[in-house]
């Protein structure tokens, strides 16, 4: 019996690191010089952007009225206005209220007029009410890129386009290394916000280079295996779903790891595995995500990653989802080389966070001077309009 259900076959291996950063640099200066050209190419209000589709959109410049394909694009949002990300949105999708509700509650108690923000349910369905978008009288409407082709297949994008509504595709969970930047820039470029955007940019990359400089030489037989289960707990009779060389898969490598999925998944989903597989492998290091989803899945057993996580909840639920059947048997468990990190990590431009713990997790010795919790404050102070609380990763204890 077939142990992993593949999906499009085998990833090649992952991009040099140095590339990727060298790649990431480039657009950014690409921005800033490209830029004034495109403003000059501005067409009274509106300005003409690529998205991450490789669209070309003519978008009013400055838009003031948004709608949101997800709500947790407003984690993009809040660097991008951070006196007040709900301020340009009319329209979204309930995900974060649903998915992530400790952020929800700590948004919505700064800002309660995020209680008016309407509710458009899934927008990559036929029933997408375009006539609602109309009279909510939108500039914009911000989709995920890897929702692409369910809209083409609804007819989301023509119908909007039909109304003179533009679309714009960005993506931080497809390929976070490659396209965080670009989305948060196109996003700021829209908004009329290109210098907050470029202060954001300036501070990821520096984020991420403190990973890419100490991991880039490790070769690959000094690479650890790490097996990563996606939201651990979710479902409490399944175990397990992991990623491919995608997504958290993705930051696993980023972190000089080896991903075990990766040998096996090439979707962004990833897929289920069988637990005996996991076991005869037996990795050096087994991670999960988690998150507070007491109110989307009520049954959840998952770690509730998140601004109101708490250390013993976070221990506790740990403890519980490594006593599920066949785990105990790893020698990652029996040394404690276990970690949950904030599952909403795989879909945030904060995915850098994430990247570091995990390094830090993996590679002590080269991260002594490394501090993930320090990042997470000044990515606070520096650019987001609440303070950090609660918990996003955390080690077995």
């Amino acid at each position: 019996m077939s142990t992993v259900r593949r999906c499009d076959g085998q990833f090649a291996k992952a991009c040099n690191h140095s590339i990727t950063f060298a790649l990431l640099v480039a657009f950014v200066l690409a921005f800033v010089f490209v830029a004034p050209q495109a403003q000059a190419q501005s067409a009274g209000d509106s300005i003409e952007v690529t998205d991450l589709a490789g669209r070309t959109v003519r978008v009013k410049k400055g838009v003031q009225r948004m709608i949101l394909g997800e709500g947790r694009q407003l984690y993009g949002l809040a660097v991008l206005d951070k006196d007040n990300p709900f301020k340009r949105v009319v329209g979204w999708r309930d995900d974060l209220k649903v998915n992530d509700p400790d952020a929800w509650r700590k948004y919505r108690g700064k800002f309660p007029q995020a209680d008016q923000i309407a509710d458009f349910g899934n927008p990559y369905t036929s029933d997408f009410s375009v006539e609602k978008v109309v009279a909510l009288n939108a500039d914009v409407v911000v989709l995920d890129l890897g929702n692409y082709f369910k809209a083409q297949e609804t007819g989301v994008i023509a119908k909007l386009e039909k109304v003179g509504i533009p679309v714009v595709f960005i993506d931080w969970r497809e390929d976070p290394s490659q396209n965080t930047l670009p989305s948060l820039i196109l996003l700021g470029r829209i908004m009329d916000r290109e210098k907050e955007a470029l202060a954001f940019a300036d501070f990821y990359l520096r984020q991420m280079r403190l990973v890419y400089t100490r991991v880039g030489n490790i070769k690959e037989k000094d690479r650890p295996l790490v097996f990563m289960e996606r939201a651990a707990g979710y479902n409490p009779n399944n175990c397990c779903s992991t990623w491919g060389a995608t997504n958290f898969g993705k930051f696993v490598e980023d972190a000089g790891g080896r991903n075990w999925g990766s040998r096996f998944f090439s979707s962004t989903s990833g897929g289920d595995v069988n637990i005996e597989k996991v076991v005869a492998d037996d990795p050096d290091y087994f991670l999960m995500t988690g998150a507070n989803w007491s109110e989307a899945m009520p049954s959840s057993i998952a770690a509730p990653m998140g601004y109101e996580a708490t250390d013993e909840k976070v221990q506790s639920r740990l403890k519980a989802l490594m006593e599920r059947p066949g785990l105990s048997l790893l020698r990652a468990v029996r040394e404690k080389h276990v970690m949950v990190l904030y599952h909403q990590f795989y879909n945030s431009p904060y995915s850098f966070i994430a990247v570091q713990a995990i390094a830090k997790m993996l590679h002590p010795d080269r991260f002594k001077d490394v501090d993930p919790q320090a990042n997470w404050e000044e990515l606070h102070a520096k650019f987001l309009p609440v303070a950090p609380s609660g918990i996003f990763w955390a080690v077995m204890k």
